[in-house]
């Protein structure tokens, strides 16, 4: 009776190893199936494009009308900013791909 409860244990664990192995391997393979339509980049071009992406961030100026602000009143009687918020996020994002457009030459797919 002890034997068959050892082999059956023994081949659970066994079985489980076989499950983590195999869960790994999907996720492995899941993983290239993901990247396989996705176009290329070097590591150049990726350094490159995130400085083009810091400079433009850097180079955007905000002013009070595009932000949207809270203020509260604590238990002290202080004035806090409680929250503050974009309104219109295209302010970063038109000043980034400006910069990567301009950068870049645009070719176009057969």
């Amino acid at each position: 009776m002890n034997e068959s409860k050892e082999l059956l244990e023994a081949t659970i664990k066994g079985l489980e190893e076989k499950i983590d192995q195999v869960t790994k391997d999907l996720q492995m393979k899941q993983a290239e199936l993901e990247d396989v339509n996705k176009p290329e980049m070097t590591s150049e071009m990726f350094d490159q494009i995130t400085e083009l992406v810091e400079d433009a961030i850097g180079d955007v100026s905000l002013d009070s009308d595009s932000l949207e602000y809270s203020m509260e009143i604590d238990y002290d009687n202080r004035i806090n900013l409680h929250d503050v918020s974009l309104n219109d996020p295209s302010v970063f994002s038109d000043k980034i791909m400006s910069g990567i457009d301009s950068h870049y030459k645009m070719i176009t797919e057969e």
